[in-house]
């Protein structure tokens, strides 16, 4: 039965074939969220790197018009690996996944992409630009193609801009940045306080055991957080995430 008040979706699977065809034509921006299964501290929920950009993703879309592609929850995690909980990709795993999603959106005729992540560890973000990097060359190279554009960003590299205002110069995973964002977004899965913790990795080597280096799975002050310093936080991302939309629609 045809729903004349159906809401605009914003989900790209929410969408009939008929619509994706439509959407197509109208250059739709397409956001690929992709999160992580990581331990961050004993205060925040495994998928803390999951809710944030999915939060950013949609309501970026609501502001924009643009399209939410179902998000990845998984990522590369070296620090908390072996905290309970914890879920890791292979490098190879992460950087084919993505790389056939981008694939499968740009055959589709989506040639404007943005994947933002809610995790940026090192490894992490080297796959996700590597797959994208590897579908523009290929686009690039068909003749006749449609000139493909991905932008590749952590919402976290908004947040840090914001730390100088609302955290320490050294706040990181699980801290004042973080906390107070899930406090904005789901504070129904926040039970307990957070301890504050700072770590400093051993500089240029690779260690066989990073947690020892990183007890508590927190760098920052956790207690600093509140639901005010997340809302300005996740206002501010949408904001500059709304930027950069429009930079890709033109």
């Amino acid at each position: 039965m045809l729903n004349p008040d159906k809401p605009e979706p914003l989900w790209l699977d929410e969408l009939s074939t008929t619509e994706i065809a439509k959407a197509t034509t109208q250059r739709k921006v397409v956001i690929f969220p992709v999160g992580s299964v990581e331990a961050h501290g004993k205060h925040l929920p495994l998928g803390t790197d999951s809710i944030q950009p999915e939060y950013i993703a949609q309501e970026v879309a609501r502001k924009t018009g643009c399209l939410v592609a179902p998000p990845l929850r998984y990522g590369i995690i070296n620090a908390a690996r072996n905290f309970p909980g914890t879920l890791t990709l292979q490098f190879d795993t992460l950087f084919n996944f993505v790389k056939d999603v981008l694939l499968e959106l740009t055959r589709n005729g989506f040639n404007r992409i943005m994947v933002l992540s809610g995790h940026a560890g090192t490894s992490h973000m080297v796959a996700l630009r590597l797959a994208a990097q590897s579908i523009v060359q290929q686009n690039g190279e068909q003749e006749g193609k449609q000139h493909t554009r991905i932008m590749v960003l952590s919402d976290y590299d908004f947040a840090s801009e914001l730390a100088s205002e609302l955290a320490s110069s050294k706040d990181g995973h699980a801290g004042t940045l973080e906390t107070a964002r899930i406090m904005a977004i789901r504070p129904d899965l926040i039970t307990t306080e957070g301890i504050p913790s700072c770590y400093e990795m051993p500089r240029f080597e690779v260690v066989l055991h990073p947690e020892q280096y990183f007890p508590s799975g927190v760098h920052g002050d956790p207690t600093a957080a509140t639901a005010q310093k997340g809302q300005k936080i996740n206002a501010y991302i949408v904001e500059q995430v709304v930027k950069l939309v429009r930079e890709l629609e033109r």
